[in-house]
């Protein structure tokens, strides 16, 4: 290595020991108790209604505005008022006239169109479609009778009082006039209502009414009354019910006896194989009678 090099390095190594150095500390963030809260310098955003309500992922609120267009047209049918009306009109009465023009037009091509309560007419209106049409106490009374003659049974009340304006009326009315029953439903305490035919109506004696009314059946199945019916000795109730149809028996095809047929070959032959059997018959006879002898 060379030597000038050497002598460099021992001299920077004593100036280094005889230069003092000093270590400076960092300094200390002063920690303050009590904390500030932090500002952002962005301003908030100004909530626009109309922006809010046609924004995506807002249907929550669209069907909220369907489901009281709905609502309201329901009401102003059983009020009687069952003119049509258009989208505007609807929301006019129903107060919603802020909606934006997506809601709009969601509700005039789909949500009104497809909607099972709401019926659109040919100049392009709505109107609200109830499950039977009636206008009065006579048409409701028309149609228990055809549900009665054709067997179809009663109507539920809640079909009737949501199709019949002004229904409470009405049927108070028939009620009084005995002119339709209601009977309640067991599984799930809905009333049906029934045509009361006077001219199906029978005397029943007193007495055995009230036999009828002290025996009580309601927590018993058919299992327990058919139980109780065979322990008495009754049994009228074995013969009635459903039926279940049985499957006619097939017959056997009568069985024939097999005959034996005879070839179909060799058709042209039949007088040649006629005589060739007479010829052998007598020749087997001949033989016989000369063994014979």
């Amino acid at each position: 290595m060379d030597p000038a090099l050497l002598k460099e390095r021992e001299l920077f190594k004593k100036r280094a020991l005889t230069t003092p150095s000093v270590e400076k500390r960092k300094a200390e963030p002063i920690r303050d108790d009590k904390k500030k809260p932090k500002t952002s310098s962005a301003p908030a955003p100004k909530l626009d209604i109309n922006s809010y309500k046609t924004a995506t992922g807002s249907s929550q609120y669209r069907f909220g505005v369907l489901a009281k267009i709905v609502k309201h047209m329901r009401t102003r049918h059983q009020e009687g008022d069952q003119h049509p009306l258009t989208l505007e009109e609807i929301l006019d009465e129903t107060n919603q006239l802020d909606v934006g023009n997506k809601v709009k037009i969601w509700l005039q091509t789909e949500a009104l169109q497809s909607n099972p309560k709401v019926e659109v007419t040919m100049d392009g209106k709505f109107i609200f479609k109830a499950m039977y049409k009636l206008k009065d106490r006579k048409s409701l009374l028309k149609l228990l009778k055809q549900q009665d003659l054709k067997g179809l049974g009663g109507i539920l009340l809640d079909d009737v009082q949501e199709s019949l304006p002004h229904a409470e009326k009405a049927l108070k009315t028939l009620q009084n006039q005995n002119e339709i029953i209601f009977v309640s439903r067991p599984t799930d305490k809905k009333k049906i209502l029934f045509y009361n035919d006077r001219t199906a109506s029978l005397p029943v004696d007193e007495e055995f009414q009230k036999l009828w009314r002290s025996v009580a059946v309601d927590a018993m199945d058919d299992a327990k009354i058919d139980e109780y019916l065979e322990k008495q000795g009754i049994r009228s109730m074995q013969d009635h019910g459903l039926k279940k149809p049985m499957a006619p028996k097939r017959k056997k095809a009568a069985q024939r006896k097999k005959q034996f047929k005879k070839p179909r070959d060799n058709e042209h032959l039949a007088d040649v194989l006629e005589n060739y059997e007479d010829t052998t018959l007598t020749q087997k006879g001949q033989f016989s009678s000369k063994t014979a002898s």
